[in-house]
């Protein structure tokens, strides 16, 4: 330790003022830097600021993309990216941590567009966006057409030309927007939505000329893919060359190299239409007259057999009043049989009438009634009679009449077993006696067998 005699020096700085010294320092000596390396940490919080660390195999660095920055990306970063950045180093003055505040971003080794194009490319075919099954097909006959490109390019005067030349019939509806720069993309999904639910068009054209990577890159933003894929009538695509390929092309229905072929393939040539529907015209005509001829000859035939026909049906005719009047004939004699023996039967149901046999046997019935009478008394008489005997058998059988006769049966308690000899009890036991009237309760003091038995 420093001894208490030691001297401090004329200026002692605090922390914060020496973290601003080496601010000062760093800012002013790493205005403009570039640094390469691979992106890790990555962390965006809501503010929209991104957050990641700049590494290498030795060192690393943080990096702050603050958000008018992140808002300029045409690519998502992603841990594990190569990248080459453009910043300036400061010092985070809070924790005394140096990093970079970054400007400018490109991958390495890829452009900052194609890896956006690629990104989004994966992400809307992900879904579903440009699955080929969703995909509609082009109307054989449109009536209008639709068309969103810029008023001022040539596409539009090559689409105009070929239509007028291909099919002069078909209308052509424009919705004239910029191809290319800031607001562009918008624009032209705003056209391509329009067009859609219009309900005036039955395709619709997006497309332009050819031109740079950059200037085709409206074609590659998410707001007109994904109007594309959502048009309610079927879209062309025909943008730039045929060498050229953006996500329009992937979205719409059809693709085509360039917007001069878009034009071919919505609409048929109406001169070949005519010349087909001519010599089908011919062919059907040349076939009517073929067809006619045959059934003239037909006819011909048919009119001939018809005469023939007419004699059989007379002769049918004379015939079938012949059945008639022998049909009539059997049917009135038939009728007369079936009156005669109707007659014959109610005289055989008069002879038979019961009121007769019913008279008889009303007489008959009170004399049944009084034999029957008799029969009932005598019978019951009878059975009465038993019925008494019976019952004077029983109660002679009864043990109460037993009982009568002075006897009495002794039972054991209080189970109550009936005594039948002096062994079933023993010497002490309580037994009951039942009299005629009442029971005693009798204790046994001796048990003994009967001398005379």
């Amino acid at each position: 330790m420093p001894s208490g005699n030691a001297s401090f020096p004329a200026r002692i700085l605090t922390v914060s003022q020496l973290t601003r010294l080496i601010r000062g320092t760093l800012e002013e000596h790493f205005l403009d830097l570039w640094l390469e390396g691979e992106v890790s940490n990555l962390r965006a919080p809501g503010s929209g600021h991104l957050y990641c660390t700049l590494k290498d195999h030795e060192s690393q660095i943080r990096v702050v993309l603050f958000r008018s920055t992140a808002l300029r990306l045409r690519f998502a970063l992603r841990e594990g990216l190569q990248v080459i950045v453009r910043g300036r180093l400061t010092l985070y003055e809070p924790r005394g941590e140096y990093q970079l505040i970054v400007e400018y971003v490109e991958p390495k080794g890829i452009g900052a567009l194609q890896l956006a194009f690629e990104q989004l490319k994966e992400r809307l075919a992900a879904e579903g966006l440009f699955d080929a099954a969703k995909k509609r097909a082009i109307p054989i006959f449109p009536t209008t057409v639709g068309v969103v490109t810029s008023l001022t390019g040539a596409a539009v005067r090559d689409i105009a030309t070929v239509l007028r030349r291909r099919c002069p019939l078909v209308s052509l509806l424009i919705a004239p927007v910029p191809v290319q720069g800031d607001g562009s993309a918008k624009l032209i999904a705003a056209a391509v939505d329009a067009l859609s639910v219009c309900g005036k068009v039955d395709v619709i054209i997006v497309g332009r000329g050819g031109g740079s990577w950059e200037d085709l890159w409206s074609f590659n933003d998410e707001a007109v893919v994904r109007a594309i894929a959502a048009s309610r009538v079927p879209v062309v695509s025909a943008v730039g060359h045929e060498v050229d390929v953006t996500l329009a092309d992937f979205a719409a229905d059809f693709r085509a190299p360039t917007p001069s072929a878009a034009a071919e393939a919505v609409v048929p040539v109406l001169s070949e239409i005519v010349g087909r529907l001519s010599e089908a015209d011919r062919r059907v005509r040349r076939a009517m007259m073929r067809h006619c001829e045959i059934e003239r000859h037909r006819l011909h035939r048919c009119l001939q057999g018809l005469i023939g026909l007419r004699l059989r049906i007379h002769t049918e005719w004379q015939r079938l009043d012949e059945r008639l009047s022998d049909v009539q004939r059997t049917m009135y004699d038939s009728l007369s049989a079936m009156q005669e023996r109707t007659i014959n039967a109610r005289h055989r149901v008069l002879a038979r009438n019961p009121s007769f046999t019913i008279h008889g046997y009303r007489l008959l019935v009170p004399q049944l009634a009084k034999r029957l009478e008799h029969h009932l008394r005598q019978g019951v008489a009878r059975r009465v009679q038993q019925v008494q005997h019976d019952m004077a058998n029983l109660h002679s059988l009864s043990p109460l009449a037993i009982l009568k006769r002075g006897y009495c049966i002794l039972q054991t308690l209080p189970d109550g077993r009936v005594i039948r000899r002096h062994t079933d009890a023993r010497v002490g036991q309580d037994l009951s006696a039942r009299l005629e009237v009442g029971r005693l309760i009798c204790t046994v003091k001796e048990n003994m067998k009967d001398s005379s038995a």
